[in-house]
């Protein structure tokens, strides 16, 4: 099984689902137990969420889908390593879905931590230094650029991120090339809802 959709056209369809979602008008679609038997077949997801694990960010009522819509990947800061770019290939080279978003969000705690790393140069235990040192170069490559506020550096890693999936998978990269898929970055509004698009990639006005 494999989405029907174009880039466009999947993109179109997470627009319209989260203007209902922020006006209060979700219709929670595909949610019934009709839709739940025709998935036991398989799937074919319209699009991978690559998104933070952040609690507050749920990308099946941000966009207001349903089962069987989305393949969600989530990390804390939305950070990449080798299972996250395989889970994402698999959504997009395996299921054919037509597109990937990176959703970060306000109020992110992994940028917040990262940018007091860079201040006062104290790295937290465990492997939580992870998150800080893989959110770090968009953190530095904002200050380069004369960012100074948490929701500009928030946009920056969303789109940061989006470019390093082309970087490091060819898969993602000649699909891509080939226009069977597009990346948009996006970041969260957590008070008003409202996803915005930060960038974009491939064939997509977004």
């Amino acid at each position: 099984m494999s989405s029907t959709l174009t880039p466009q056209q999947a993109w179109d369809t997470l627009v319209e689902g989260n203007r209902r979602f922020v006006s209060g008008t979700t219709q929670r679609p595909h949610s019934d137990g009709e839709r739940r038997r025709e998935l036991v077949a398989g799937q074919a997801p319209q699009a991978v969420i690559f998104g933070c694990g952040d609690s507050r960010v749920p990308a099946e009522m941000i966009f207001d889908q349903g089962l069987g819509d989305l393949f969600v990947v989530r990390t804390a800061g939305h950070v990449l390593d080798p299972s996250v770019l395989g889970s994402i290939e698999f959504g997009t080279e395996v299921l054919r879905a037509p597109l990937v978003v990176v959703l970060a969000h306000k109020s992110c705690g992994a940028i917040n931590a990262t940018l007091a790393a860079e201040e006062t140069g104290d790295m937290p235990p465990g492997y939580l230094h992870t998150i800080i040192e893989r959110v770090m170069p968009s953190i530095l490559h904002g200050r380069k650029h004369g960012l100074t506020t948490g929701e500009q550096f928030e946009a920056e890693h969303a789109r940061a991120t989006s470019e390093l999936l082309p970087q490091r998978s060819q898969l993602i990269r000649d699909r891509i090339d080939a226009g069977r898929l597009a990346v948009v970055a996006v970041h969260y509004d957590i008070g008003e809802g409202e996803a915005h698009v930060v960038g974009t990639l491939g064939d997509i006005t977004a």
